[in-house]
């Protein structure tokens, strides 16, 4: 069984817009207690192609996974995915919600790549797969990496591994699901100021513990106003101190402080 883990953003700033993409600078951290369960099982009979199984709120061909699965093969060893995927098909017990700032697409795109990479030997560097991953999704690159903590530039997709003092997190779920498209536009549209980058880059440098110690949920988070905006029925747990994760709609709180 394959582990796809969750993330969540410890601070989200948005520092600037370039070929159609907003440019960050984020603290990522994995989420060891909630993860995706993967597996590949063996098809009852033989058959070409890829084929996956799951609870998915998308149609295949826009999944993480199948994307990654076309990708892969663009680059890697035909013959040996194509004999691999005959005999087997992937199941995925879906546990991180979508629509949720968790980067539960990203994380199973990264699992799929570097699981079939190196199960199959396909040969393909970190720096390989991360192009890859650049193509999928701009979190798909922090869940190649393996690390607990990183920081993210660019679009996300840029990581940095970071030694980091990480408190012990609550997630506080909410059914609504929010649409990323739909909160950066919003980001867009509010007109607020871009981060200032020095400021941005301070965080960076610092642990987990000591930035949500020392700053507020709408200090470490740029989209929260715009979630606030396109989601009312957040405002609740925003009111509750808790701080957003991503685009939303989970939060999180230190558990000694919930």
């Amino acid at each position: 069984m394959i582990k796809s883990y969750a993330k969540i953003n410890i601070f989200l700033k948005i520092t600037g817009w370039r070929d159609g993409y907003h440019e960050i600078i984020s603290r990522f951290v994995r989420v060891d207690e909630l993860y995706d369960e993967m597996e590949f099982l063996p098809k009852q009979f033989n058959a070409k192609g890829f084929e996956l199984k799951g609870k998915f709120n998308c149609e295949l061909r826009n999944n993480t996974i199948y994307k990654s699965y076309e990708l892969l093969r663009s680059v890697a060893d035909t013959k040996k995915m194509d004999d691999f995927f005959a005999e087997h098909f992937l199941s995925v017990n879906k546990k991180i919600p979508s629509g949720s700032g968790l980067g539960g697409g990203s994380s199973n795109a990264a699992a799929f790549l570097l699981y079939v990479n190196k199960t199959l030997e396909l040969g393909l560097s970190l720096e390989k797969l991360c192009s890859i991953g650049s193509k999928i999704g701009a979190d798909v690159n922090f869940f190649l990496h393996e690390c607990r903590a990183a920081n993210a530039g660019r679009i996300g997709d840029i990581i940095e591994p970071f030694d980091d003092e990480i408190p012990g997190i609550k997630l506080v779920f909410d059914d609504t699901m929010c649409d990323t498209s739909v909160v950066y536009g919003g980001f867009r549209k509010s007109q607020q100021p871009y981060a200032d980058k020095t400021t941005a880059k301070k965080l960076a440098f610092m642990t987990s513990k000591e930035i949500l110690q020392k700053f507020n949920n709408m200090t470490l988070n740029d989209l929260l106003r715009s979630v606030l905006i396109c989601y009312p029925s957040l405002k609740t747990k925003a009111d509750a101190g808790a701080f957003l994760s991503g685009s939303g709609s989970t939060f999180f709180k230190v558990k000694q402080w919930a």
